[in-house]
């Protein structure tokens, strides 16, 4: 199962680098997190009914934004945003009904008042439900249509299988680049920053770029329309948060950088939103386009493709190992120190405590420790499952 690879470049060895996050208020990060939050609320609702999880996945959810009155001084939601949620569930445990839609619903309301700022579910939010409890080739009825209880699966139960065939990638340590790109957007999205810059918006989108040891910046970040009185406030107010992102930049160690702060202020307009992010106009947003579980877009890393946010979090590897494959690289890295990376393959079907492949590529790791690494972390799946549900894990 375990092979190990001793020939590794870091990233910091080569000339050009590229990173972008989208922030938590961008359109694509708000479905990842509906999402995962749809897939928690549900699994807790059936392990306090039913003492165990029905199969799900809501993992096809986007968001069609809504419509604003924008200007200076006035920013109003006038048409809701419009959350369509994709996927398969149970609807009933027996005779018993699941209420789906306020599940989702109320996740969906959650996540928005979280990451916007004045959002009133009542108001500014339409949830619409594509959910089927249609049986997949080759699945028993009892998958999505449970006939009692004993159908559904405890938490830590044995014997579970893989739900897909799935590849997965993980890395560690983040290079210079990628941890100023993430700790910008970390900042401005922080309830400290927000407490002191309340006119600032969510939907924050960082890119980085270095070229040897020059660093270009972009950060784009809205202001709240309601709380900007002219052009010169939007400049003025828009000054003073680049000259404390900056200042956050050269207290990370980096001197030589450039930043561009709002970069669509070129066309002479500001960066104006209702609630703080774009989906107040119209914007579209889908699960999994945004950032990968490490909360980062790194074209120039390892990626997997999977949308891993709102998956069955019981048997799906596309979210249990892409989760697992991350941790495990930075054990390993914390553990023996050379750049890490961790590679997990898996066919459909496979238990999900015997992975087809696991690659793990670091120069100093031993291969006993490695293999006791690997093995103890896949046998701690059912572990992770609970985590997943019960205090939940950042996967965007």
């Amino acid at each position: 199962m375990l092979s190990i690879q001793r020939d590794y470049r870091s990233i910091e060895e080569l000339p050009y680098e590229l990173v972008e996050r989208k922030g938590v208020g961008h359109p694509d990060t708000m479905c990842d997190a509906m999402a995962e939050r749809m897939s928690r609320y549900y699994s807790l609702y059936c392990i306090k009914e039913f003492g165990g999880v029905a199969h799900h996945w809501f993992d096809k959810v986007t968001l069609y934004g809504g419509g604003a009155d924008i200007g200076y001084r006035r920013g109003e939601l006038v048409s809701p945003y419009r959350v369509k949620v994709f996927g398969k569930a149970a609807f009933r445990v027996g005779e018993a009904e699941i209420p789906v839609r306020d599940i989702m619903f109320r996740a969906a309301a959650d996540v928005l008042a979280e990451v916007t700022t004045g959002f009133d579910a009542a108001r500014h939010l339409v949830v619409e439900l594509g959910v089927v409890d249609h049986q997949g080739s080759g699945r028993g009825v009892s998958r999505y249509q449970p006939a009692s209880p004993n159908d559904l699966v405890p938490l830590r139960s044995g014997g579970l299988v893989s739900n897909d065939t799935n590849l997965l990638h993980g890395y560690a340590p983040l290079s210079r680049l990628e941890n100023v790109v993430l700790g910008l957007e970390n900042l401005v999205n922080g309830a400290d920053f927000k407490h002191r810059h309340a006119d600032t918006g969510w939907d924050v989108k960082v890119f980085g770029s270095r070229r040897h040891n020059t660093f270009n910046l972009i950060v784009n970040m809205p202001f709240l329309a309601n709380c900007i009185e002219s052009m010169d406030h939007y400049l003025a107010r828009k000054e003073t948060i680049q000259m404390e992102l900056e200042e956050h930049v050269r207290a990370q160690g980096i001197n030589d950088f450039h930043m561009l702060m709002n970069a669509t202020d070129r066309n002479g307009r500001p960066y104006l939103t209702a609630l703080g992010s774009v989906a107040d106009t119209g914007d579209v947003g889908v699960v999994g386009r945004g950032n990968r579980v490490n909360g980062l877009i790194t074209p120039m890393r390892p990626m997997s493709i999977e949308a891993p946010a709102g998956k069955n979090p019981l048997d799906h590897t596309g979210k249990i190992y892409n989760v697992l494959a991350m941790r495990l690289a930075q054990q390993v890295h914390d553990e023996f120190g050379s750049p890490t990376q961790v590679h997990i393959f898996t066919s459909k079907e496979a238990p999900l405590e015997r992975p087809d492949e696991v690659v793990v590529t670091s120069l100093s790791a031993p291969e006993p420790a490695l293999n006791t690494m690997v093995e103890a972390a896949i046998a701690a799946t059912g572990d992770l499952t609970v985590e997943l549900i019960e205090t939940g894990i950042t996967l965007w």
